[in-house]
C-alpha cells in the first residue's frame, strides 16, 4: 500500500505529541540514543521525540509542525504533529493541506465527560470543520487520556456521543471513534483489555493501516501549472532543442499529441513529448512531476498554465471560504497578493458575506474575520484565474493570501 500521510491535532496539551512518541516507540521506530535523550527524572518523555524546538521544550507545548517517519509489515507512514494553540493554527492548515488523513485527540479529563450533553472544546471543533475545509478525506477521532479518568466507559461514551453529533451536524465523514491512552499505550499500538471502555474493536494503528491514500484528479482535464522552464541546447536528443517546461502535473494527465492551451496568452499548441521526472518519456497524470515538450515556441514562463480546451472561461471574480491566519483581521477593501499554483496576483476583498460560529455551525454576519476565523467572502482579482470549486479540484480550488507589505501568509482560500 502506498505510504499514509497524516496528522494529529486538537487542542492543546491533548497529547498530540505523547501519541506521536508512543507510535514511534512502540514500532520500534526510535534508535536507542535517541530514546536515551528523552529521559526525564529516570522515565522517558515521549513527547519530546516530536516536541525538538527549544521553546516547545521550555514552553511544553507544540509550535511548529514537526515529521516523523515510521513503517509497519503493512505500510509507511508519516506523521506530522501539528501545534493545537490557537495562535499556531495556521501551521495546523499547512500540515492538513496535504494529509491523507487525521487524527483528531480528545482529551477526557477536560471535559465534563459526566454529562452526557458535555460541550466539547473549541479548539477541537475548530480543527476539526478545518479538515472539513481542506477535504482531508479520513478522520479519526481518538478520545485520549480514559486511563485519569473514574470511569473511562461512561467517559467515552458521552464523549463519543457528542463527537458523533458534532459529526453529524456538521456533515464530517468519521472514519472511527477510538478510546486511547497514548501514556500507557493502550489501544495505540497494543491491544487494551478486552472491553476496555466497552470498545472491542481496532486499534488505532490498525484504522491507519487500512485508511485510504488522497486520489490525485486524474479524472479531470488536465491542468499544469509551470513551475520552471529549462532551455536545452539545439544539440540535445532529449526535447529536440526546444524548451522543456517542468511542473506537477495538478489534474487529468498529459502525453504526446494533446492540444493544451496556454493561460494567461491563449495560445494553444501540440505537446510533442512528455518527459517524466528521471526524463523518460511517457504519459505522465495528476500528482506527478514532468516536463513538457511543445511542438512550436510560445511565450511561456513561470507561473503559467498549460490547460486542456476543455476548461471552462477564467474568472475575475471568485466566492471563496477563506480560513484567516493574519493576526490583523481581514475587511472589506483590503488589498493582498493571492498565489494559484506558480502564479501571483493582487485579490481585493469586495466583501465579507458571513463567518461561521465554530461552536453553533451557524453562518453569521460579519464585518471582518478575526485570527483563526472561518468564513465566506467575495475576491476581485486583478488578473482572471481559471479556477474551478476545491470540492472538485484542489490545486485549482486553492489559493492563499499574502500581505503585501509584510509578506505574511495571511489566508487559506478554497473556492466555493
Amino acid at each position: 500500500m502506498d505510504a499514509l500521510k497524516f496528522i494529529t491535532c486538537g487542542s492543546v496539551d491533548d497529547g498530540k505529541s505523547t501519541l506521536i512518541g508512543r507510535l514511534l516507540v512502540d514500532t520500534r521506530a526510535v534508535l536507542q540514543d535517541h530514546l536515551a535523550g528523552v529521559q526525564r527524572q529516570g522515565q522517558t518523555d515521549l513527547a519530546l521525540l516530536t516536541d525538538g524546538l527549544s521553546a516547545e521544550r521550555e514552553q511544553g507545548i507544540t509550535i511548529d509542525v514537526a515529521y516523523r517517519y515510521f513503517s509497519t509489515e503493512t505500510r509507511k507512514f508519516i506523521i506530522g504533529d501539528a501545534p493545537g494553540h490557537e495562535q499556531y493554527t495556521r501551521n495546523m492548515v499547512t500540515a492538513a493541506s496535504s494529509a491523507d488523513a487525521a487524527v483528531v485527540l480528545v482529551d477526557a479529563t477536560k471535559l465534563d465527560w459526566q454529562n452526557p450533553a458535555l460541550t466539547l472544546l473549541p479548539q477541537t471543533r475548530r480543527h476539526s470543520l478545518l479538515l472539513q475545509l481542506l477535504r482531508v478525506p479520513s478522520i479519526v477521532f481518538a478520545v485520549n487520556k480514559l486511563d485519569a479518568v473514574a470511569d473511562a466507559a461512561l467517559a467515552f461514551k458521552h464523549i463519543r456521543d457528542a463527537l458523533q453529533a458534532f459529526a453529524a451536524s456538521a456533515g464530517l465523514a468519521v472514519q472511527a471513534t477510538v478510546p486511547v491512552s497514548a501514556l500507557q499505550g493502550w489501544n495505540v499500538v497494543d491491544q487494551a483489555q478486552a472491553g476496555w471502555c466497552g470498545y472491542y474493536g481496532p486499534t488505532l494503528l490498525q484504522i491507519l493501516e487500512a485508511l485510504p491514500t488522497t486520489e490525485a484528479d486524474t479524472e479531470l482535464p488536465l491542468a499544469f501549472p509551470v513551475q520552471w522552464v529549462e532551455k536545452f541546447s539545439s544539440s540535445s536528443d532529449t526535447s529536440q532543442g526546444r524548451r522543456v517546461l517542468w511542473g506537477r502535473v495538478a489534474a487529468g494527465s498529459v502525453k504526446a499529441g494533446d492540444i493544451v492551451k496556454v493561460f494567461p496568452s491563449g495560445q494553444t499548441a501540440t505537446v510533442a513529448q512528455v518527459l517524466d521526472h528521471v526524463r523518460q518519456p511517457g504519459e505522465v497524470a495528476a500528482g506527478h512531476s514532468a516536463g513538457i515538450v511543445l511542438d512550436r515556441e510560445v511565450d511561456v514562463s513561470r507561473g503559467d498554465w498549460l490547460l486542456a480546451p476543455a476548461h471552462g472561461e477564467a474568472r475575475r471574480e471568485l466566492a471563496v471560504t477563506v480560513a484567516w491566519m493574519d493576526d490583523e483581521p481581514l475587511v472589506a477593501g483590503r488589498v493582498y497578493w493571492a498565489l494559484h499554483g506558480h502564479r501571483w496576483v493582487k485579490a481585493k476583498v469586495k466583501r465579507i458575506v458571513h463567518r461561521l460560529n465554530i461552536h453553533t455551525l451557524a453562518e453569521e454576519e460579519a464585518q471582518q474575520l478575526e485570527p483563526n476565523a472561518i468564513g465566506h467572502v467575495e475576491l476581485a482579482l486583478q488578473e482572471a484565474l481559471v479556477a474551478l470549486p476545491f470540492a472538485r479540484a484542489r490545486a485549482l480550488g486553492s489559493l492563499i493570501l499574502v500581505d503585501t507589505a509584510s509578506h505574511k501568509t495571511s489566508g487559506a482560500v478554497l473556492v466555493n
